[in-house]
């Protein structure tokens, strides 16, 4: 095992780097601490792991004080039978001067797949002159073992796919606010495929076959990988069914017990509570995200319908039966994920009178911002609706502004609540993405 553990480590050290584009992630280390980066497959945590490295090598770090292992290596197969500790020792091995003398820099992809990694990284954090960096596809796993067996040695940084800025980063093209009219034309266009293709890195360039069956298969590895054979379900295909049956009610309510009745009608024999827990392993694995209802009761807020939504949105459209999902739905899809990106407090609201907002978010202790998401105001009704709405939720809330994030629209609405503007989601998902955004 040491053997094969030196030939990966000497692989890494010599293999070129992939850095792709450099993300909006700004990751602050600290001596002592562990860095953790959390996030869905294939979102992009090893490239950044690479842009760590690079930035090492350009403080003048040498890559034989760098060790990377990915834990999916099918040649570390073993590796639960010898325990990563050998990781440790295979290193010193090769370079036994280094040793208590020179800091080691360890990335470690997909950690979480080894039994009693924890531990592992605990010990070398404390025996060991090292900086470590960790990748993790499952919330829980990571958050959960480490604030028990790290004590708080370690800072933790979520990854999700590429934001639309990104996204025109990847695309070479400038995004800097404010744009001429002739810049808006390209973001405009930019965004229109940005919403066929979405934010998974690898299938930015693909054409629209090519990426619907990327998008499949990462929906299978995820099943399997990281719910199925990570939790030894004893029901895999209660599973399957469950994760299409949420994928194609993206953008609305659910509850347990309709969920479990729609699963018993597939004459599947499992309990209410392994719904649950389902459910609770498939958000670990950031590909679904359930948003509660805002209430000062958090016992009432979980007592109601849940909203659901997918990683990414153009995934959705990749997966689904096409039944229930339509672009609205997408829509407030895309939306959620870029307010996810930000800020982890998002909630959906009923006014007293059942009037639904589709997002409240806690900016911070104080103050809160009311989103609502529609793909068109042209339709009277629906305009009427839409701000009926906001304009019942203001006041109760103490808010004087509001939005609403349509696919073209931009006006701003005056009202005896107060100020609702109306905004294009591509203008939204850029000045999301602005530090001094006003909607922060």
């Amino acid at each position: 095992m040491i053997d094969v553990l030196k030939e990966i480590i000497l692989d890494s050290q010599e293999a070129p780097l992939f850095i792709g584009i450099l993300r909006k992630l700004h990751i602050e280390t600290d001596p002592g601490k562990a860095t953790i980066c959390m996030g869905v497959r294939r979102s992009g945590k090893s490239t950044f792991m690479h842009q760590i490295i690079t930035g090492l090598e350009k403080r003048g770090i040498q890559r034989e004080n760098i060790v990377h292992i990915n834990f999916f290596d099918d040649r570390l197969h073993l590796l639960r039978e010898y325990g990563p500790g050998v990781v440790i020792d295979a290193y010193y091995s090769l370079f036994p001067e280094k040793r208590n003398t020179e800091t080691v820099f360890f990335f470690f992809d997909e950690i979480q797949s080894i039994p009693g990694w924890e531990l592992f990284i605990e010990r070398i954090m404390r025996l060991e002159k090292c900086e470590i960096y960790i990748t993790g596809s499952s919330a829980s796993m990571l958050s959960r073992e480490i604030a028990t067996q790290m004590r708080g040695r370690s800072l933790s940084w979520e990854i999700f796919p590429f934001s639309f800025e990104e996204f025109l980063k990847y695309k070479k093209m400038d995004a800097t606010l404010p744009l001429s009219s002739k810049k808006r034309g390209f973001v405009q266009n930019a965004f229109s495929e940005f919403w066929e293709c979405g934010g998974f890195p690898e299938v930015v360039n693909s054409p629209d076959t090519l990426r619907i069956k990327i998008h499949q298969e990462y929906l299978q590895t995820i099943i399997f990988r990281d719910v199925i054979d990570r939790h030894d379900i004893s029901h895999p295909r209660a599973l399957r069914d469950l994760v299409y049956k949420l994928i194609d009610s993206a953008g609305l309510l659910y509850t347990v017990n309709r969920l479990f009745g729609y699963l018993k009608s597939l004459n599947h024999k499992l309990q209410k509570s392994t719904v649950s827990q389902y459910l609770e392993w498939l958000e670990d694995s950031y590909f679904l995200f359930s948003v509660r209802l805002f209430d000062s009761s958090i016992t009432r807020s979980n007592a109601n319908p849940k909203k659901i939504y997918c990683i990414d949105h153009a995934m959705v459209n990749s997966v689904s039966s096409g039944i229930l999902v339509n672009s609205g739905h997408l829509l407030e899809n895309l939306v959620f994920i870029e307010l996810r990106r930000k800020m982890s407090d998002i909630f959906y609201y009923k006014t007293k009178t059942g009037k639904e907002i589709d997002f409240i978010v806690m900016l911070n202790r104080k103050e809160k911002l009311l989103v609502q998401v529609c793909e068109t105001m042209a339709d009277e009704n629906t305009r009427i609706r839409e701000i009926a709405a906001l304009v019942e939720a203001m006041p109760e809330q103490k808010l004087n502004k509001s939005l609403i994030i349509t696919r073209n629209e931009s006006e701003r609405v005056e009202t005896k609540s107060g100020v609702i503007q109306i905004v294009p989601v591509w203008q939204f998902l850029l000045e999301l993405q602005d530090s001094q955004s006003q909607w922060l």
